[in-house]
């Protein structure tokens, strides 16, 4: 059966819309965090790609974050090293650590990049070692039990946090119209790498670029209130006594954080939306109604 045709009224009433958005965000750098669904789904793929495309298009300068646990798992898994996780976090010694540099800074980042390059873009894949973008440490993992009196410190091998972030070459990138797709590895001053959290790079990296805006895709329509709706609009200070009463927890507590941190870090808006939604990062950002959850100093910014 044939697709009907769009009405062109629908299709002029669109871009009416995004009109004042695109002069406002004209400009401005974006910070996206991809993965989940949005990253395996053939469909949202293209849409993905699609996006970053036409942002770039019309004056605004998308950075992409990658993430790639679920890939990493699947070669781990092909290459019969065992996987083990600590609080959540892959324990990744040298041998992890070799599969993680060639699934991120190879297979995904290139996919990426090539995705975005066939729809019309010109991306350009990196890892935080490129041109030391991403000086990182490892992570201190801290376990207590009721019965101890100290919490043991427990090693996960080449696992990072960010300990700076240079935007030399990102800006570079950006200014001569590129894209650019980052893989989350890091590197310490003695040339040790680290994979490091996706969500928290782009965090990093969005708060290093002064950006405008940081959007993290989740696999969830953002953060709900009891009545099972999603929340938006929320000051730092609604976020923080939310993380206090325990509304938020679980989960969504990494992200939520992650984002709050990135606002009062100096990025203008963070952003938690549902990468399951065909061009989630469009509707996000050119429309009135959006697609997620919204969080903004409103002392400096109001949206």
């Amino acid at each position: 059966m044939s697709e009907q045709p769009r009405d062109p009224r629908l299709v002029v009433e669109v871009l009416s819309e995004a009109l004042p958005y695109i002069q406002r965000f004209s400009g401005k750098t974006v910070v996206v965090k991809y993965g989940g669904n949005a990253m395996t789904e053939e469909a949202l793929v293209d849409s993905f790609a699609r996006d970053m495309v036409l942002m770039k298009e019309v004056g605004i300068n998308p950075v992409v974050v990658h993430g790639g646990g679920p890939q990493i798992g699947e070669l781990l898994g092909k290459l019969k090293i065992e996987s083990r996780f600590v609080n959540g976090m892959r324990v990744t010694d040298a041998e992890t650590m070799d599969v993680v540099e060639m699934v991120l800074g190879g297979l995904v980042n290139k996919s990426i990049v090539n995705q975005i390059n066939q729809c019309g873009g010109k991306a350009i894949g990196l890892t935080g070692k490129d041109g030391g973008q991403i000086r990182a440490r490892q992570l201190k993992v801290e376990h207590k039990s009721p019965e101890m009196t100290v919490p043991e410190i427990i090693d996960i091998g080449h696992v990072g946090e960010v300990e700076h972030v240079s935007t030399e070459l990102i800006e570079m990138l950006t200014a001569r119209d590129f894209i650019p797709v980052i893989a989350p590895i890091g590197v310490d001053a003695k040339g040790n790498s680290y994979n490091i959290n996706a969500d928290l790079v782009a965090g990093k990296v969005a708060e290093a670029l002064r950006a405008e805006k940081l959007m993290l895709l989740t696999n969830v329509a953002g953060l709900m209130n009891a009545e099972g709706e999603v929340m938006t609009g929320l000051s730092t200070q609604q976020v923080d006594a939310l993380i206090a009463d325990g509304t938020i927890h679980g989960g969504m507590l990494p992200k939520i954080r992650c984002a709050l941190e990135a606002v009062k870090g100096g990025v203008a808006s963070s952003h938690i939306i549902d990468g399951r939604v065909p061009h989630a990062t469009l509707l996000e950002i050119f429309t009135n109604a959006g697609v997620g959850t919204l969080i903004t100093d409103t002392a400096q910014h109001a949206d």
